[in-house]
């Protein structure tokens, strides 16, 4: 009855453990498909959108060396069970600032001023200025309220708070599992974690895209006297909704912790004994594990930088960690801004962007994880065969970016050359971006630059009549400029970069499959490469260092170069620079594929020395193995009654000090 007992709360955990997993991948999966809703909410740049971003990491870095190391000596469900609170806390944080900010006003010049008994406006090209209502200024009182404003910050300490509660679930959770699983079962396991892990982002970014096309002030304007739509570069989705959704998902995945055991029954493998090929590098030593000893918090300080030391002197787990956080780097600036490089080189709408990364690449990943995991159980893969899939995966993965970069439609601003004589007399303003297709594909940076007349309309309806700056291309050369017609809105891209779109997509969701397909063995290398008694601190500095190196810094400096490819800048409503309107995609191509390339071919590299290092280990372990039994059959050979041994090593300790330094 008590093996019964310990193996339900053994799936118990494993089941509560997925729902975290699916919860927290939800919430961090929906911040990143809201950034852009937040840097244009906020009137913020990439590169302060990086910070943000960035502050669940910082969040992570403050707390996880202590709570990796005390954590795994106290009760770890329960402390699982208090970061799903605070990261619910986090989550609510992050949504207050739509409940104190005022309205949403969106940049634009237009005025909607009808003349009696007509269904026209007076609109924009007007000498008379007198009538032009420009929408974004405010009074001297508004304008000190919002520069004095820095609602950010919320969002910011929000997500900081996000991390912060994170912390326990990856390292004590895994470690936990490890402990008392059998090891064969560890890697399905892992693999059912990541996987259902996965969901989360795939229903956030499903639930952002949805969430995008919703205007911000929901309930309380008048969505038919909204001249813009979701694919304007001024509009701003619904972002505070998904933090509220997320914020009750946390609630309710750390409700079983509170009743989970410190400890379960270990279970013992009931496969025979392995070859090396096929062990781990560390011999299993239980025999001070049976039962866990009673410790004191004064005991476990004294004990935390010896432990630290041991384990900073292990050789592949330091490699472990460079690789990784060159790794992240590469991943965590792409997905930040994978939705705003689909948006400026391809022309999809955020809304668009965000679903197809929910609905394609991230089940995509989910398959892989899970074909990683069966491959590591069928084939009962060794370090070094965990080792090979992880970097076959990484190095195909890595060969389905080069072919990413097509040369998508270029678009040209030059902000000198708007102003000629068919709008001089227009008084057109420069700063702003009312962006308008007219009939001959070409998009004018307002109706007032295009020299349109009039309007008919109101809202997203609104049409533009006897503009006078539009040209048409006849014969190969332009044509005198005439009257033309236009409509609110960039004008779509061509045919041809939807077909390179849809390649993108192919290799792009193809590329995140053989990836993850390493996931999981990734994992099993670091496992089975540290000291068990190590085991959660080595998790815990794992998922600290790559937060910090691989997590903070990728967001902001993707977006400081990605924001030095902006051609127009858009305008806050007191004056100042806002969020990016227009990019040259040509540079935003170049800049963003290049970082990811040049991250991704390092990281291949040192999977490379990483691996060297795990066969020259093996080969240690193999000649020691071999050199033993010689010197135990010489001796049987020698003292039939085996009372005499050759001593191989010093004692113990030394041989643990070899293992630890060498792995």
């Amino acid at each position: 009855l008590t093996t019964i007992s310990e193996l339900k709360g053994l799936k118990l955990f494993l089941v509560s453990l997925s729902f975290v997993y699916f919860a927290k991948a939800f919430g961090g999966s929906y911040m990143k498909s809201s950034v852009t809703q937040i840097e244009r909410r906020f009137d913020i740049p990439s590169s302060l959108i990086g910070v943000i971003d960035g502050s669940f990491e910082i969040g992570n870095l403050l707390v996880i060396a202590f709570v990796s190391y005390f954590g795994a000596k106290l009760h770890r469900p329960r402390l699982i069970g208090i970061g799903c609170l605070i990261m619910a806390a986090g989550a609510f944080l992050t949504a207050l600032p739509h409940f104190f900010q005022g309205q949403y006003v969106y940049e634009t010049t237009l005025s909607h001023i009808p003349e009696e008994n007509s269904t026209e406006s007076i609109l924009p090209c007007l000498a008379n200025t007198s009538h032009l209502v420009i929408n974004d200024l405010s009074t001297a009182a508004t304008c000190e309220k919002e520069a004095g404003s820095s609602m950010w910050i919320y969002v910011f300490l929000g997500n900081m708070l996000r991390g912060i509660g994170e912390t326990p679930v990856m390292p004590l959770g895994v470690s936990y599992l490890d402990d008392y699983a059998r090891k064969e079962n560890t890697a399905i396991y892992l693999a059912c974690l990541q996987t259902v892990g996965i969901l989360g982002p795939v229903f956030g970014f499903m639930f952002g895209s949805f969430c995008a096309k919703i205007y911000v002030d929901i309930g309380s304007v008048d969505l038919e006297s909204i001249s813009i739509n979701h694919k304007d570069s001024r509009w701003v989705g619904a972002w505070w909704l998904g933090f509220l959704v997320s914020g009750f998902l946390m609630l309710l995945a750390g409700i079983p912790f509170w009743f989970l055991p410190n400890t379960l029954a270990k279970h013992s493998s009931d496969t025979p004994e392995v070859e090396p090929e096929q062990g781990s590098f560390i011999p299993e030593d239980n025999t001070e594990e049976d039962a866990p000893q009673p410790v004191t918090m004064a005991a476990m300080a004294k004990d935390f930088a010896p432990s630290l030391k041991r384990l900073f002197s292990n050789k592949v787990y330091l490699l472990i960690i460079l690789t990784s956080v060159v790794a992240f780097n590469g991943f965590i600036g792409m997905i930040t801004f994978k939705p705003k490089f689909m948006e400026q080189v391809y022309g999809q709408s955020p809304s668009k962007a965000i679903f197809l990364i929910g609905s394609m690449n991230l089940p995509a990943v989910a398959v892989g994880v899970i074909v990683g995991g069966l491959v590591m159980k069928r084939f009962k893969l060794s370090v070094l065969g965990a080792a090979r899939l992880s970097i076959v995966s990484s190095f195909l993965s890595f060969s389905t970016l080069l072919p990413l970069s097509p040369r998508a439609t270029e678009v040209s601003y030059q902000q000198e050359s708007l102003l000629s004589q068919c709008n001089m007399g227009c008084s057109c303003s420069l700063k702003h971006w009312d962006p308008v297709c007219a009939r001959n594909g070409i998009t004018y940076a307002s109706p007032c630059l295009a020299g349109c007349q009039t309007s008919t309309g109101v809202g997203k309806e609104m049409e533009f009549h006897n503009c006078t700056c539009m040209q048409e291309l006849k014969g190969g050369l332009m044509a005198p400029p005439t009257n033309m017609s236009a409509i609110l809105g960039q004008c779509p891209r061509k045919s041809d970069c939807d077909r390179m779109f849809k390649f993108y997509m192919a290799v792009s969701v193809l590329g995140a499959f053989v990836s993850a397909c390493g996931g999981t063995s990734g994992y099993i290398v670091l496992l089975r490469s540290i000291h068990p008694d190590l085991k959660s601190l080595a998790l815990g500095m794992h998922t600290l260092i790559g937060r910090t190196l691989g997590g903070i810094p990728p967001p902001i400096y993707f977006g400081a170069l990605i924001d030095r490819t902006c051609l127009k800048w858009g305008l806050k409503r007191c004056g100042g620079q806002g969020a990016c309107r227009f990019y040259d995609s040509h540079a935003f191509r170049i800049t963003f594929l290049g970082l990811v390339y040049c991250l991704y071919g390092l990281a291949n590299l040192l999977w490379g020395v990483l691996y060297l290092q795990l066969s020259k280990r093996q080969k240690k372990l193999e000649l020691r193995s071999q050199a033993k039994a010689t010197a135990l059959e010489a001796n049987g050979n020698n003292n039939p009654n085996g009372h005499a041994m050759v001593s191989i090593f010093k004692n113990k300790d030394d041989l643990d000090r070899d293992n630890e330094s060498t792995i």
